[in-house]
C-alpha cells in the first residue's frame, strides 16, 4: 500500500481511526446498572438518530405515502410510541395498558390500513413529544431495576433483556424505513 508510506498520510489515518473509535464506542449510562445502562445508551442513540432524521419535516413529508401499502412517516414514529409504551407497561410497570393508555399510546401497536388512516394531520412534534413522554417513564422505570432482573428468565430463551434489545432493534428497523421514506418525498 503505497499511500500508507507517507508521514502525514499516516497520521491522519491514525488520527481518522482513534476518532471513529471515540465516536462509536457504547458506554453504559451513569444511574443504571452496567448491562441496562448499555441499552438506555443503545435506545437513546436510536431515537436520537430518527428524532433527528424527522424533526423538521413539514405535514405534507410527515404523511406522505408512497404507494397504498406504505407506511407514513406519522405512522412509524407513532408505532414506535407504542411499542416502547407496550414493552413499559408489560415489563417495567407489570400490568397491562388502561384503556385511557390503549387509546393514546397503543393505536399504533399495528399498522393496518385502518390505523394509516387515522394517523394523518398531526406535527411531528405531537409525535416525538409522544415519544420523549414515553421514553422519559422508561428511563426512570429502568433505574430501578438491575441487571439481575434483567437477565431474570421469564420463560425459556426469553428475558427483560432480550424484550428490549427488540424494543432497540425494532427503532433501528424502522429508522431505515424512514430514510426510504425520505428518499421517496416528492421533489
Amino acid at each position: 500500500m503505497k499511500f500508507l508510506k507517507t508521514p502525514c498520510t499516516t497520521v491522519l489515518l491514525c488520527l481518522s481511526l482513534t476518532l471513529l473509535n471515540a465516536q462509536g464506542e457504547l458506554k453504559s449510562v451513569e444511574g443504571y446498572s452496567p448491562k441496562i445502562g448499555l441499552m438506555v445508551y443503545m435506545l437513546e442513540d436510536l431515537k436520537n438518530r430518527i428524532t433527528e432524521q424527522v424533526k423538521d419535516l413539514d405535514q405534507t413529508q410527515i404523511d406522505f405515502l408512497y404507494d397504498a401499502d406504505a407506511n407514513s412517516i406519522g405512522a412509524l414514529i407513532m408505532h414506535l410510541v407504542s411499542t416502547e409504551s407496550y414493552y413499559q407497561t408489560a415489563t417495567l410497570m407489570e400490568r397491562e395498558w388502561t384503556a385511557a393508555e390503549r387509546t393514546r399510546l397503543g393505536v399504533a401497536g399495528e399498522l393496518n390500513k385502518e390505523v394509516k388512516s387515522i394517523l394523518k394531520g398531526e406535527p411531528i412534534a405531537y409525535y416525538l413529544d409522544l415519544w420523549d413522554e414515553v421514553r422519559e417513564k422508561t428511563l426512570k422505570a429502568l433505574q430501578t431495576k438491575d441487571d439481575d432482573w434483567f437477565a431474570s428468565n421469564l420463560e425459556e430463551g426469553l428475558n427483560y433483556h432480550y424484550i428490549w434489545y427488540h424494543v432497540m432493534e425494532h427503532s433501528a428497523n424502522h429508522m431505515g424505513q424512514i430514510a426510504t421514506i425520505k428518499n421517496r418525498l416528492p421533489k
